[in-house]
């Protein structure tokens, strides 16, 4: 990761250290500079003893001292600036004067701290440059200067002379802490920006997900309404089949032929729903597992490529299908088989979505389906009912009678069937509502609205 601005505390230095150099680098130049302004200070501090009366070796050893005080200039640069403006006197420590504005300047002390300690350190330096200036004028030709010390020569010559020492390292150390925060604050927004992208190709990730698990879903839905109604139909007529082959071959050969009609039926509409779902896989963009979006594809064409795969999860195969208008021949196959089943519409058809009447032909497929697997020989109601904003159906059947003569065709049960049509119906904003009847027999509700609703919507 970045080092961010959050990394460092008031001074620049990086929080948790334990020391106060980021790099080896860093600590290298510190002492290298803390080097020089002790031996510095140690030559000036030895000549200050010669001028003050005081043994050298004190004034040598308080100049070292002095001049090790920049090793510190990152961690405290504003005791660095005090220490300098506390020897200036002394002309002691040039080299740390100038670096200790410098490390302050560049440093994220307060800004008006910095202009105080930065005003102090200038005119600190002033005096002691006006003050040397005149004793060293005033020495000048024997106590006779050319110049008067007292006119405008020195005070202008140590202005220029204190400007000179003093700005340019203010100035530099200002640009460099700008810089460094300028640096610090792309830094964050980098680290920002990556981890926006990596939520943004992570939902986009959860969204193909979920739009994989819709189709497959869907397709499983579809799969079990086309195979197990034509499935189950082949199955009681071929009981039929063995029930009657060497009594009545005529009918035998009857329905061996509806065996074999209900066969193509179901491959018709197999092959006619993966067509549809071929012309549709191709908007269905899923990333690869465990990768970001690569930074060349816009996170725009991630979101979109996500959103077209739930589109294509929810709308393939909108245009195909059963309509409403085969309910009397998806009656009459189950007549055909045995069954007793009684269409009964009511109201005017009008213009339906697709999926509103694929969604109830299913319903009373399903329905009708249930009947041959659990009610064999039962009398089966189918109601159709158009209104002005739903259509409703209801297919309820009766018990099963103690007398059938239906050959027990054993017909397997996922136990997917009402679940399904109940997924189905709720998808639309329908409602669906199933179960026992009182005289024994079982009831299966559903209205759909005209105008259906996406799920989620």
């Amino acid at each position: 990761m970045s080092t961010t601005g959050a990394d460092r505390d008031a001074t620049g230095v990086r929080a948790g250290s334990r020391w106060w150099w980021g790099r080896r680098r860093g600590a290298v130049l510190d002492v290298g500079l803390a080097l020089l302004s002790a031996l510095e200070c140690a030559v000036e501090g030895a000549a200050f003893a010669d001028k003050a009366s005081l043994p050298v070796p004190v004034g040598v050893l308080f100049g070292l001292a002095v001049g090790s005080v920049l090793l510190v200039r990152r961690r405290w640069p504003i005791a660095v600036v005090l220490v300098s403006m506390a020897v200036a006197p002394a002309e002691m420590g040039f080299l740390m004067g100038i670096v200790g504005l410098y490390s302050l300047a560049a440093s994220e002390v307060p800004r008006r701290i910095t202009a105080v300690l930065a005003g102090m350190s200038t005119l600190a330096v002033f005096v002691v440059t006006v003050l040397r200036m005149r004793q060293d004028v005033a020495q000048v030709d024997g106590g006779s200067p050319d110049i008067d010390p007292s006119g405008w020569y020195v005070p202008v010559v140590s202005l220029f002379m204190t400007l000179g020492l003093n700005a340019p390292p203010l100035l530099f150390g200002l640009y460099i802490g700008a810089r460094r925060r300028l640096m610090e604050s792309l830094r964050e927004r980098a680290d920002s920006l990556e981890q926006e992208l990596s939520l943004l190709a992570d939902r986009a990730e959860q969204r193909a997900q979920w739009a994989r698990q819709e189709e497959r879903t869907r397709i499983a839905r579809e799969m079990h309404d086309v195979v197990a109604h034509r499935v189950s139909l082949m199955v009681v007529h071929a009981a039929a089949l063995q029930a009657v082959a060497l009594k009545d071959p005529q009918k035998a050969v009857r329905n061996a032929a509806l065996v074999g009609d209900m066969g193509r039926q179901a491959l018709t509409e197999l092959r006619e729903m993966l067509g549809v779902l071929r012309e549709g896989s191709g908007a269905v963009v899923a990333p690869v597992p465990g990768r970001v979006a690569p930074a060349a594809v816009p996170l725009a064409a991630v979101g979109r490529a996500a959103a077209a795969a739930a589109e294509a999860a929810a709308g393939a195969g909108a245009g195909a299908g059963p309509r409403l208008d085969a309910l009397e021949a998806l009656c009459e196959q189950s007549r055909l088989a045995g069954t007793v089943v009684e269409l009964l519409v009511s109201g005017a058809a009008g213009a339906y979505p697709p999926e509103v009447e694929r969604t109830a032909y299913r319903v009373v497929q399903e329905a009708l389906t249930n009947v041959h697997k659990h009610a064999v020989g039962a009398k089966v109601v189918v109601r159709l009912a158009h209104r002005e904003a739903e259509v409703a159906m209801q297919v309820e059947n009766g018990p099963c009678p103690s007398d059938v003569t239906t050959p027990d065709v054993r017909l397997p049960s996922g136990g997917n069937g009402l679940v399904g049509m109940r997924e189905r119906v709720l998808r639309l904003g329908g409602v669906f509502v199933s179960g026992e009847t009182d005289a024994g027999g079982f009831r299966v509700s559903a209205v759909l609205p005209t105008a259906p609703r996406a799920a989620g919507g």
